[in-house]
């Protein structure tokens, strides 16, 4: 993947908390706006690369306890997209009964969000891929989702380490390495590979609408 460019892909002029979803046919803010989700497991760094994804410290609060967060949380972009934070699945603490929860609003939101133009899922680079991530993607692939993987955690690890784990999850998941982006809260690695990703799928949610055939004047002369 590129370094960081002095050019900013995704330059925030506005944000806006929209407010959460709590269950699967809960409310939810209304938006024709196209959607960009960001999923992963408990304690996997989603919270920090949000807010170095925006430049903020406290859009998503870095919790110290995993599995806390239990609503979808929406977040108007520059009035052009929607940023969801899902909540963290996979926390070993958290009761059966709340992980049952979990399941319909994650995977109820995904399946019946049509604005929903892909999904960032987040890896901790420094682990193998859990059977939730498996089961994740999997999902996200069935339903023919665009899909933005994402190994954060980065700096945890040497330059060589890093490259080679990355390799490692890669071929798990058959992918080629080219299409995860290593990311770090710290360092600021992949922000703007991810920030380009996240721009490019807006785009093409926005272009498919345009190409649309337009049948309100349908049998119009």
């Amino acid at each position: 993947m590129k370094e960081r460019s002095g050019d900013d892909p995704l330059v925030i002029r506005r944000l806006e908390f929209m407010g959460g979803m709590a269950a699967a046919d809960g409310w939810r803010p209304e938006s024709a706006l196209p959607e960009i989700a960001f999923s992963g497991r408990s304690n996997v760094g989603k919270s920090s690369l949000l807010n170095r994804l925006v430049g903020r410290k406290k859009l998503a609060r870095v919790s110290r306890t995993p599995g806390r967060t239990r609503e979808i949380n929406f977040f108007r972009v520059n009035d052009s997209f929607v940023m969801a934070d899902l909540p963290g699945y996979g926390y070993a603490k958290v009761s059966k009964a709340r992980k049952a929860e979990w399941r319909p609003l994650l995977e109820g939101y995904i399946a019946k969000t049509p604005q929903l133009a892909g999904v960032v899922q987040l890896l901790d680079m420094r682990r193998d891929p859990s059977e939730d991530d498996v089961a994740m993607l999997d999902f996200l692939a069935e339903l023919g989702m665009p899909t933005i993987v994402v190994l954060t955690k980065s700096d945890k690890l040497s330059r060589a380490a890093a490259a080679a784990q990355a390799d490692a999850i890669a071929r798990s998941l058959l992918l080629d390495p080219e299409q995860t982006i290593p990311f770090s809260a710290v360092t600021g690695e992949g922000r703007d590979d991810l920030a380009s990703a996240i721009v490019s799928a807006v785009a093409s949610v926005g272009s498919s609408r345009s190409m649309a055939p337009d049948t309100d004047g349908a049998g119009d002369d």
